[in-house]
Parts: structure tokens; sequence; C-alpha cells
């Protein structure tokens, strides 16, 4: 019993160090930044965090996610070359520090940054630290300056993209970006296609809500659009549903266990994802036992 707590406390620990902590916690003194066309003008940027999406073009660039802020220069000197470096927007995905860190270098370029209305709230009103001390608000060069809670649309480099609303799923301020022309959907973390999904219910996730959320993708997503998740290799929508299906038949598994009673600890001593750990990439126990608590606490309130 008290290895299964310890196991417990140290997920609690993990999502909070990485969502709050990780820019403190890692040495980016070697990071480079992989610059990677993918269609037309639309690249991807990878260094550390969350995969960084770039429109370029005449207009100037629209950028998906910040990553870090020790890395903005790096960053900025990646874009410049594929563009003329004229930052003129930035979309937010969703709070975490992994895609929003870099904010204030891009907003000192001048860049309007758009995000949900509960994005910016929480980025004003942090929550409190592992330690319980208070987390720092974001400085004001780090806010969004357009925010929505519908669909919102900006048309340049002979793109209409699209900004769409995922409500509560990773976070209760998710936004997928569609790139029609490009046939891109960006997705930000409510799907990443390494690990189990992470419902960080601390920031208004729920599981319905991620499911929710890979039902849009799929609906949206043609056969041939390229899915680029908030970490991991770039997809199609069959490997978004598989997740899906994953997702559906572990909650399955969990529900079932929660009818009988089961305390947190014996669901997840239970190994319900036993069948899927082998067909996850890059996932580890903590992160299985991670998802499974999540589940297990979103149907144990619902009862």
């Amino acid at each position: 019993m008290r290895a299964m707590v310890f196991v417990l406390v140290m997920a609690a620990v993990f999502i909070a160090t990485s969502v709050d902590g990780q820019a403190q916690q890692r040495d980016f003194s070697k990071t480079q930044i992989k610059t990677t066309k993918i269609a037309g003008n639309f690249y991807t940027l990878e260094g550390e965090g969350g995969t960084i999406g770039v429109l370029a073009g005449p207009d100037g660039v629209l950028m998906v996610d910040s990553q870090f802020a020790p890395l903005g220069d790096r960053i900025v000197a990646a874009i410049k070359q594929i563009s003329d470096g004229r930052i003129r927007f930035l979309i937010n995905t969703h709070v975490h520090g992994d895609h929003t860190g870099g904010n204030e270098n891009i907003g000192k370029l001048g860049a309007a940054i758009f995000a949900r209305e509960n994005l910016r709230m929480r980025l004003v009103k942090p929550e409190p630290l592992p330690d319980g001390k208070p987390g720092e608000p974001a400085p004001p060069l780090a806010l969004p300056v357009v925010t929505y809670d519908a669909p919102l649309t900006i048309r340049m480099n002979g793109e209409d993209v699209q900004l769409i609303p995922v409500p509560v799923a990773h976070t209760d301020g998710d936004t997928m970006v569609y790139f029609p022309n490009a046939n891109v959907i960006m997705t930000g973390d409510f799907y990443r296609s390494v690990g189990y999904p992470n419902i960080d219910r601390a920031r208004g996730g729920t599981m319905n809500g991620m499911l929710a959320g890979f039902d849009a993708v799929i609906k949206l997503a043609r056969a041939d659009t390229r899915i680029v998740p908030g970490h991991g290799p770039i997809v199609d929508k069959t490997a978004v549903a598989a997740h899906r299906d994953m997702m559906i038949a572990v909650r399955d598994k969990v529900a079932a266990l929660v009818r009988q009673n089961k305390s947190q600890e014996e669901v997840v001593a239970a190994k319900p994802t036993a069948d899927f750990d082998a067909k996850v990439p890059a996932t580890t126990a903590a992160i299985a036992d991670r998802f499974v608590g999540q589940l297990y606490q979103e149907l144990k309130s619902a009862r």
C-alpha cells in the first residue's frame, strides 16, 4: 500500500513539475532548433517542449506556440531562415509553460498573441507551485491580447487559419489550429502521439472533453491531413482514432472497477492499461498510472 501511495504521489509531482517547473529544471545550452518544411509555406520547429508551427509568407509570420523562454533567440533565428522574420501573430494552444514560456520573447517583437480566455486567465492567475507557493503571473507582454471562445479565422499568406476551441480537454483553454490549404491540423497537447493522455484536472481538463476533441479532429481531418500533435511524430486521422479507442477501452475498465467501489490505489494496481502499454510509444509506468488516476478521479466524482 505504501509503495502504491508513493507511486501516486510521484505521479502528481511529475504532473506539476512537467507543467510549471520545466524551464527551471532543464539545461537548454545544447538545444538546437530543428526546422522541417511540412507543406508549402508551413513549417514545424522542434527544440524542447511542444512543437511550434510556423506559417511564413509575404504577410509576415504566424506562429503556433512558443516553447520555453531561454530558447527565444534560437527560435527567432530559425524563423529568419525561412522568412523575413516579421512575426505578426502567435497562437497559444494551451497554457502549459513548454508552449507559452516564450510568449514574452515574441511579444517584445510586436506580435499579437491569441488564445482562449481561460488560458489568459491562468497566465494572469497561475496555479500554486508544488510546494504551495503562489505561481508567478506572466509578464504583460506574454499575455494574449486577443481572446476568444468561438471559432476564429486569421487570413494571411494564402491561408484561412482556423482557431477552433476545444473546451475542457487537456485543459480548459485548448485550441486546435487548422491550416486548410497546407492540410495540417495542430492539436496542442489534447492529442499527443506519444504516451498516454494527460487530463490536467487542476487546470480544467476533463475526460469527456478530451474524447470530444479527438472526435473533432477525426471529423475535420481528411484522409491525407497531417496532424501535428503537441508532442510526438506527425500522424494521420487513423492514429487519432486508435488513440481515442484506446482511451475509451481503458476508461471502461476503470469505470467497472469504480462501480465495484475500488480505491484509486486498487484501480491503479489492477493495471487497466496493460493491454496497451506495449503499443503506446514512449510511455512509462508512471505516465500510465497518472492517466489511470485521472480517469478514476473523474469517474468517481461523477457517481
